[in-house]
């Protein structure tokens, strides 16, 4: 009976449904204002970030005389350190400590007759700017004794040069591997939470339908399933919403700012959230309309939907488990499964550890997954949507729908 009545679903009728779903609850002042908090919280949050780690004023440093040899070398070492100096001449030793007290430079380097070097700050030296200067004097001091002894000091640097040993990593560390941990963090939150919270108003949008009976005036004109339809793809498409609200807000201001370097693979993750929230969405949501279905008051929600949200917890926990490990083989495995591949596979998208065989194969076990879910919620939720009494059992729901 359950087969008749499912064969024939009118999608005017479903889609009137969605219609009323997306527009009563985008239509909102709660939606539009949390919204845009949301945005604005992600796209200054970036913005902060960007101006807080930009580029910092290269280290000044004031010499005196014309040692042009101690200048070279300070540079040299600044540059095999990755530490940015700029140089500055003074004219004199007074001159160079006035402008260290008030604080125009950072440090002085001041050359005497006699070849020996020192260095005045106004507070403690870094262990780096010490390095570099102690590096430079060693080298200038060097330098000297070679030609005092007669020494051909380029010859000797080029022999030198030539005896380094090179290095062969065989398993390089990867310079963008922060950006994607954090691009892979933001896409499992970002898809935990709307799967979560709108799945769960899935569930309480049916309990609110049946404690008013507003679900009896709809279905004497639509049929059950039809109105399951309608209610998932509407709400789904709130969420969707804000998804690519906040996603796409995230990326632009990302890639403007710089915060985010590698753009192929923010485009990417950005690509395959919009495409994991719609099959997550769609798997969960069915349920919690079948489960919410069960019960007729908006307290008894949580413990009918337990069973779903204790799943979606521990989808969240794994993709966190992972982080650090995505390309693991037990990540691999889970990733295959539904619904857990609906957070795992992008994170692994974003790690750069799956290739276009497995997310093809992932995305067609989870449309397959989801389709037998949908079949199983349905039988639930057209036995159950019209029985307003107490809380029924799910055994109970499933006999009667036969």
């Amino acid at each position: 009976m359950t087969g008749a009545r499912t064969s024939k679903v009118s999608w005017h009728l479903a889609s009137l449904v969605a219609q009323r779903e997306f527009t009563s609850r985008v239509m909102t002042k709660a939606y539009a204002i949390s919204t845009a908090v949301m945005v604005a919280i992600l796209v200054g949050g970036q913005i902060v970030y960007a101006m807080a780690s930009g580029d910092e004023d290269p280290t000044a440093i004031g010499t005196t005389g014309d040692d042009r040899a101690l200048v070279v070398a300070i540079k040299q070492s600044a540059k095999a350190l990755g530490h940015d100096v700029e140089i500055r001449a003074q004219g004199s030793e007074s001159k160079a400590r006035d402008r260290v007290k008030d604080g125009e430079l950072d440090v002085a380097v001041i050359g005497h007759e006699d070849g020996s070097v020192d260095a005045v700050s106004q507070d403690e030296l870094d262990s780096e700017l010490e390095s570099i200067l102690q590096a430079a004097g060693k080298q200038v001091a060097l330098e000297k004794a070679l030609v005092a002894q007669d020494v051909d000091a380029d010859r000797l640097a080029a022999d030198v040069e030539r005896a380094s040993i090179d290095v062969d990593v065989l398993d390089p560390d990867d310079p963008d591997k922060g950006q994607r941990v954090a691009l892979a963090y933001i896409a499992v939150l970002l898809l935990f939470f709307t799967v979560y919270l709108y799945g769960l108003y899935v569930a309480m949008g049916v309990v609110e339908e049946k404690s008013s009976r507003v679900v009896e005036l709809l279905l004497s004109t639509i049929k059950p399933l039809e109105l399951l339809v309608g209610k998932v793809i509407g709400i789904g498409a709130v969420g969707l919403m804000q998804v690519v609200v906040f996603g796409g807000a995230a990326l632009a201001t990302g890639l403007a700012t710089d915060v985010v370097t590698i753009g192929s693979t923010a485009i990417a993750v950005f690509a395959a959230s919009i495409l994991w929230y719609v099959l997550g969405f769609a798997f969960f949501a069915v349920l919690y309309a079948a489960l919410g279905s069960l019960v007729s008051r908006q307290e008894d929600v949580n413990n009918a939907t337990m069973p779903l949200s204790i799943l979606a917890f521990a989808i969240f926990f794994a993709a966190q488990a992972s982080l650090s490990t995505p390309d693991s083989g037990w990540i691999e495995t889970l990733s295959w499964i539904p619904p857990f591949s609906a957070t795992l596979m992008p994170l692994r998208i974003a790690a750069g550890v799956t290739d276009p065989l497995q997310v093809v194969g992932t995305v067609i076990i989870m449309l397959v997954a989801t389709a037998v879910t949908a079949v199983f919620a349905a039988r639930i939720y057209e036995s159950s949507v019209l029985n307003t009494g107490g809380r029924q059992s799910l055994r109970g729901a499933l006999s009667r729908s036969r």
